[in-house]
């Protein structure tokens, strides 16, 4: 049977190495404290579990691929409310199934191969899906490196010249998986190129609730919203990852082309999903107690990192800890493993990522100090 060659050529995610190196440690005895993969793991709060189950009805139909007018409209007030911008409703809001399955079919929305907007650009070290999302679409893609001195920004020099074939540029700030933040003015400066090039600027903006010191800024802040699009979602603010709700919002026709295109794929959150989601972006009060546990974390983990010479670099919101380190950083990454510390070597990530490891913060406050202690004795 013949499949589809991009399929192939993906190959396995780097975690899945990850894993198995982790079973082997663990068939050994030694308890494991896995900082590896980004999943929270903290208790969804219970005014949207009960909100949740409130919702559920003794009959069960089809959701509406355009989502609850509810829900757009709590998706529209918290907009207003954290970034000051004034989003319509009914023709810039679409609730998601999460982020990861739109930011995955955007390129099929926008890449048009035949009239020569076949490019897709995207951040790495970083997030797999949007390349993956794009060559499935048939897109070419290009990979904008985010290295420190640039402060983990994209130099936009690779894209001299091709600016006429450019579908999306994506960015992703707070950044997965350095922590790094953009400034206001630069993602304003990416918002500008996008009107003036008629490219799409998607910007996953999934962590940009956790945040240490001051709040990160938002594509959704740019001057005009023409030809951008932001994606969030309720996985790491409210701790939903397994209830799969997020949205797209910004340009009103990038939101009505979605519109059309996602009653084919059949990806609109379940109802009661919505209804929980709708009290989800309505409190703030457990998003402060979220980032007051993660800030918390990473102080757990700060003082033994210095102690033993290794430098964070950025990681100033997001659930992550960019670890500069010596040498090879699988290497590094098995070192701790071997003393039952988990965490994802850079390269995982793009090649970029070389000469770092990336701490999630998603272990429990009490094996955070014991990793603590654990590093103590790897270092």
């Amino acid at each position: 049977m013949r499949l589809s060659p991009v399929l192939a050529s993906v190959g396995a995610y780097p975690f899945v190495r990850l894993e198995e190196a982790k079973r082997r440690i663990a068939e050994r005895g030694v308890e494991l404290i896995d900082f590896g993969v980004g999943d929270p793991r903290e208790r969804t709060p219970p005014l949207i579990r009960e909100a949740l189950l409130a919702n559920v009805d003794e009959i069960s139909s089809y959701p509406l691929a355009q989502g609850l007018p509810e829900l757009r409209k709590a998706i529209a007030d918290w907009s207003r409310r954290r970034f000051g911008v004034r989003l319509d409703p009914d023709r810039q809001v679409i609730p998601t199934l999460g982020s990861k399955e739109a930011i995955f079919s955007l390129a099929q929305v926008v890449v048009d191969r035949d009239g020569g907007r076949d490019l897709v650009a995207f951040t790495e070290p970083g997030y797999p899906v949007p390349e993956r999302g794009a060559r499935f679409a048939g897109a070419e893609t290009v990979a904008l490196p985010l290295l420190e001195e640039n402060g983990f920004l994209p130099e936009l020099d690779a894209l001299e010249g091709l600016w006429d074939r450019l579908a999306i540029l994506w960015v992703n700030y707070p950044n997965n998986p350095t922590g790094a933040t953009a400034p206001r003015l630069f993602l304003e400066q990416l918002a500008a190129l996008a009107r003036e090039h008629d490219f799409v600027l998607a910007s996953d903006e999934a962590y940009s609730e956790l945040w240490y010191d001051e709040p990160p800024a938002s594509v959704l802040q740019a001057r005009s919203l023409k030809n951008v699009l932001v994606f969030n979602t309720l996985s790491k603010r409210s701790s939903m990852t397994g209830y799969r709700s997020g949205f797209a919002a910004g340009d009103d026709e990038l939101v009505a082309a979605l519109r059309t295109f996602r009653p084919t794929v059949g990806t609109a959150p379940q109802e009661f999903v919505q209804r929980a989601s709708i009290v989800a972006w309505s409190d703030e009060a457990h998003v402060e107690e979220a980032r007051a546990l993660y800030r918390a974390k990473r102080d757990a983990l700060l003082p033994a990192l210095e102690r033993k010479g290794l430098r964070v670099a950025a990681s100033r919101a997001g659930m992550y800890l960019w670890v500069e380190v010596e040498g090879d950083s699988e290497a590094f990454a098995e070192r701790l493993l071997e003393h039952g510390v988990v965490v994802s070597p850079g390269p995982f990530f793009g090649p970029s990522g070389e000469g770092y490891v990336r701490f999630a913060l998603v272990p429990s406050i009490d094996d955070c100090h014991r990793a603590a202690a654990l590093l103590e004795d790897a270092l």
